[in-house]
């Protein structure tokens, strides 16, 4: 199992390192997945912009976009690229902390590696109650 944690124009440093990594294991056994390969790229609002302008021909930020590797329903492989400017700004506007609006967004992408989706609004719903349960089994670790 690895997952690993990198920075791509920013100056980022994840707190926490190993902490994240036994958090993220337990969602995924929770959903009864193992992670084999998992990385998180933390970057730049211009570096995501570009990847989503590239790889999925979308001409708008965001605070995510997650990538699925994997050959096996059930093994998670994956990158998952997440902005910090985007994250900072959230966490503003959502008046949460940038710690919290992180753990959303870091669990938000293993979620869809596990095949949850947020298009439609139960989809949604559901994906807002396994970040909250996430962000809570975080804090109590």
């Amino acid at each position: 199992m690895a997952i690993n944690f990198f920075q791509e124009e920013t100056s980022f440093q994840l707190s926490k390192k190993l902490l994240r990594k036994k958090w993220l294991k337990l969602i995924a056994e929770k959903e009864e997945f193992k992670i084999l390969d998992l990385n998180y790229i933390f970057c730049s609002d211009e570096y995501l912009y570009n990847i989503n302008v590239e790889y999925l021909d979308h001409h708008t930020y965001t605070d995510i976009i997650t990538f699925d590797n994997s050959d096996n329903e059930l093994k998670i492989e994956g990158d998952i690229f997440i902005s910090i400017d985007r994250v900072k700004e959230n966490s503003e506007k959502l008046q949460v902390s940038i710690d919290d609006e992180l753990s959303r967004v870091i669990s938000h992408g293993l979620f869809h590696l596990m095949g949850y989706k947020d298009k439609k609004k139960e989809e949604a719903r559901l994906m807002r109650n396994k970040e909250e349960s996430a962000i809570n089994l975080f804090k109590n670790i």
